[in-house]
Order: structure tokens, then C-alpha cells, then sequence
């Protein structure tokens, strides 16, 4: 039997890079998705892409009403709901702290910071409520970041809201240990997604000469592929993992063993 066979899982941010790679695999694995991003069109033709049940809702995830909804159609459509991967995300400009604007820090933390609170906001009553009522189990996972484990130049803002993301992984984890769900961040260093390649265009130097600028301090000198990150997107979401909590896995080459 497929490891995700009949289970419920919401995935925002499903278009992106690891988004769509996770839900492409979680599909494969049987799961039933309930999939968001910001374009509905975009969104629309992905999922009709997938070899499994899906149900979509397109939005910010910086409107609490958003996750809200996501969880209420996971439930309607599916009855309940098993796994939460809170994924969707922006990057900010590669600037000292100083030179970031101040409406783009305020919508970092609102996406990449109240996005994830939003979202659990939402998810571990109704998880909470299904493990006291027939012993259902959840798993969510925040997808946060290495620049979430530690200062990250050039990316404060970024950093901090990333830390936060941290701090409620951790928080939740402790709160809910004993009710049937667990919560883990993913803290993936630079992959090859699409946002990524985008912010290194911005670089004056060019995509090859910024990518090496960016790995200079990881260990492995090179990028994380997205499949390489989505493999641990996935150890997390497993059932079968049932005692890991509160832990911030780094897919990150070996940044933070120095």
C-alpha cells in the first residue's frame, strides 16, 4: 500500500517548487489533496495534472479567512483531514536591513510568518478534535528555512520571520505532544526552485557567479536540488514517523555543522 493512502493533506503554496513537487509525490502515494496558491488558473491546471482526488481554493495566506476555508473543505470534501504541509512563501531583497522597504518587510511576516499561525490556527483544533474522538492522528509541517537557524545577511527580515516560523513549530509541537499531533519544520538551504533562480537573476553578477557567491559558505559548494528537500517534506509528513516533534530538520549541505 502507498505510505499516504487515503489521507487528507492540505499544501499551500502547491505551484511552486516544492510545492508541486510534494504534492506531485504525495499523489503518486495516495494521497487525497487540498491544494493553494495564489492563481486559481494556475492552480486549476495542476491539479488536473494529478493521479488522485483533489480539491482547490486560491488565495493569500497572509487572509486568516484563507485558512480557515482550507480547512473546512478539507473536511467537507474529504472528512477531516491527516496532514498539513504549510509551504507557501516570499523571499525579500537581497539588502542590508537598513534598505528594506518597510511595506516589504510588513508583508514578509504577513505571508511567510502570519500565514503559518494562521494556518495552525486553523488545523490542530480540528486535529485535536479528531484524535479525542477516534484516536486520528495529524502531522504538520512548516516549511521554514536555514536562514530560520541562524543570521542570515542580506536577509534579516526573511530571517526573522523564518525564526518565528521556528519558534511556533516548536511551541505547537510542546503544546500538542500529547493530543495526537506532531509539528515539524523543513529548513532547506538554497534549492533550485523557480524563486530562487528569480532572486539570483537580481544579482549583478549573473545566475552561475550568484549561485557560487550563495553556496560559498556551504559545505557541498553547490544548491540543493528540490527533489533532495521534498524527500524530507515527505520523512516529515509520514505516519510512520510517529515520534519526531518539535524539530527543525536543516537540508542545508552541511551549513549548520560549522
Amino acid at each position: 500500500m502507498a505510505r499516504f493512502s487515503g489521507l487528507t493533506v492540505i499544501l499551500t503554496g502547491a505551484t511552486g517548487g516544492f510545492g508541486r513537487r510534494t504534492a506531485e509525490r504525495l499523489a503518486e502515494d495516495g494521497a487525497r489533496l487540498v491544494l493553494s496558491d495564489m492563481r486559481e488558473e494556475t492552480l486549476a491546471e495542476f491539479a488536473a495534472t494529478l493521479p488522485t482526488e483533489t480539491a482547490i481554493l486560491a488565495g493569500d495566506v497572509s487572509t486568516e479567512d484563507l485558512s480557515e476555508a482550507l480547512v473546512k473543505l478539507a473536511v467537507d470534501r474529504f472528512g477531516g483531514l491527516d496532514i498539513a504541509i504549510n509551504n507557501a512563501g516570499v523571499a525579500q531583497s537581497f539588502v542590508k536591513l537598513p534598505q528594506v522597504p518597510s511595506d516589504e518587510a510588513r508583508r514578509i511576516i504577513e505571508i511567510d510568518l502570519l500565514g503559518v499561525f494562521y494556518a495552525m490556527k486553523h488545523q490542530l483544533p480540528l486535529m485535536e478534535r479528531q484524535h479525542r474522538a477516534s484516536g486520528r492522528t495529524g502531522v504538520i509541517v512548516n516549511i521554514a528555512s536555514v536562514a530560520g537557524l541562524g543570521g542570515a545577511p542580506r536577509l534579516s527580515v526573511y530571517s526573522a520571520a523564518k525564526h518565528g516560523v521556528v519558534g511556533l513549530t516548536k511551541s505547537a509541537a510542546a503544546e500538542y505532544a500529547t493530543k495526537g499531533v506532531r509539528v515539524n519544520a523543513v529548513c532547506p538551504s538554497f534549492a533550485r526552485t523557480s524563486m530562487a533562480l528569480d532572486f539570483l537573476k537580481m544579482l549583478p553578477n549573473g545566475i552561475e557567479e550568484g549561485a557560487a557567491d550563495l553556496t560559498r559558505g556551504v559545505p557541498m559548494r553547490r544548491l540543493a536540488e528540490v527533489d533532495e528537500v521534498v524527500e524530507v517534506i515527505l520523512f516529515a509528513s509520514d505516519p510512520k514517523n510517529s515520534f519526531m516533534t518539535g524539530q527543525t530538520l536543516a537540508v542545508d549541505g552541511g551549513i549548520t555543522a560549522i
